[in-house]
């Protein structure tokens, strides 16, 4: 099995799709006007209108509602992520912070209000971790 994609489910899918692709700097592949996927090398990152929830069983999802996954993109460098996402207006939840297992994490949150995680693993443990 491999996980392939993440879907988070919107009632505005245009304005979800371009903060992803600002702070991604990943250019999204349209479907349709209500469907739209951010590619990258290891998953997927799905954004759909919540219509489309009526597909998989009406009241299934719901948007904006999520206060428990966090989206998470390693990056090659938490502190110069902070920069240039500081120089195009987000504001942060947390500033670049070294957690207690080995990874520099950058915390925000897109317009829904689902927190998005930036990381860099720098202690050897997380770079070992992460080379699995």
């Amino acid at each position: 099995m491999n996980f392939v994609s993440l879907r988070v489910i919107t009632d505005d899918v245009a304005r979800l799709v371009a903060f992803y692709e600002q702070v991604t700097a990943v250019p999204a592949r349209w479907a349709t006007p209500e469907f739209a996927e951010l590619v990258t090398p290891s998953c997927t990152l799905a954004i759909g209108a919540t219509r489309t929830v009526a597909l998989f069983g009406a009241g299934s999802a719901r948007p904006a509602a999520n206060h428990s996954a966090i989206i998470e993109f390693r990056v090659a460098d938490v502190d110069a992520e902070h920069r240039r996402l500081t120089a195009a207006g987000c504001e942060f939840v947390q500033e670049p912070t070294t957690m207690p297992w080995g990874n520099r994490s950058l915390l925000l949150r897109d317009p829904d209000g689902n927190l998005v995680n930036f990381f860099t693993p720098v202690t050897p443990e997380a770079l070992q971790r992460q080379a699995r």
